[in-house]
């Protein structure tokens, strides 16, 4: 048996660690981590434009995450989506005038003589029937049950989301956690629980939705559980990319330690 075979295990991964691999595994990583920072950051602006506009103002609140799970019950949904998240794809007399039908009763006679118009010329662009998960405005009957009281989000759409967001989440942060237990040099205490968080915090994540759907109480815990979520990727993704850059580029320092076996 040659020498190499009996090398000892503990040996075997010298080295195997993000400060000493070679460039083409820390292009792979960087690739990776680069394009999950911008899916990231695009997830972000996606939120502050649909749910961020739910109570009609620009930005996350908790009026937003109430209204988006648990609904703003004063009132339909269509007038809540028009005064949120559609409320820039009509000008504001068209709004008013759509919003002030459904305050009357959302009357079908004048739905076709006034409304109607409106709606083919701002709305069927998207709600067509090739919409997809939007609701066909070109059948009276879809356009009719908005009018109805906002109850927020639909158990149908939250079971669709959640295990989307399950599945999905917990490959990308299976990934990104992959990639930082190469990290050496991190205490512990803080490499343990950081690669953990994602995984606890979107299950909290998941449940909030849930809860908020039934209890407007449980809101800020929607936003409690998303923070844990930024805090964990954003630890990890800086970490790795210093020790892959920083200190194994640009300082040029070496690390025999062996990520893979010890901590």
């Amino acid at each position: 048996m040659s020498d190499r075979n009996q090398t000892p295990v503990k040996y075997a991964y010298k080295g195997a660690n993000l400060i000493s691999f070679g460039l083409s595994i820390k292009l792979l990583f960087t690739g990776y981590l680069t394009t999950i920072a911008a899916g990231y950051l695009m997830a972000l602006i996606q939120i502050l434009f649909t749910h961020g506009m739910a109570d009609g103002k620009f930005g996350l609140s908790m009026d937003d995450i109430v209204y988006s799970y648990y609904g703003d019950r004063s009132g339909s949904v269509l007038e809540s989506k028009l005064n949120g998240s559609m409320k820039y794809n009509a000008p504001e007399q068209e709004r008013f005038k759509i919003i002030q039908w459904v305050r009357d009763g959302g009357d079908e006679a004048v739905y076709n003589k006034d409304i109607k118009p409106i709606v083919e010329q701002f709305c069927i662009g998207c709600h067509s029937a090739n919409a997809g998960s939007l609701p066909d405005f070109t059948k009276f009957e879809n356009l009719k049950k908005l009018t109805e009281s906002n109850e927020g989000a639909t158990f149908q759409s939250l079971t669709r989301l959640s295990h989307i967001h399950l599945f999905g989440i917990s490959f990308i942060f299976m990934f990104v956690g992959i990639i930082f237990s190469f990290s050496t040099g991190v205490p512990c205490k803080y490499k343990y629980p950081a690669i953990v968080m994602p995984y606890l915090f979107l299950l909290i994540d998941i449940a909030s939705w849930w809860l908020t759907k039934l209890n407007p109480h449980f809101a800020l815990l929607v936003i409690v559980a998303g923070a844990g979520l930024g805090v964990s990727f954003a630890f990890m993704w800086t970490v790795s990319m210093y020790q892959m850059w920083i200190l194994g580029g640009i300082l040029k320092q070496s690390d025999r330690r062996n990520a893979i076996l010890r901590d």
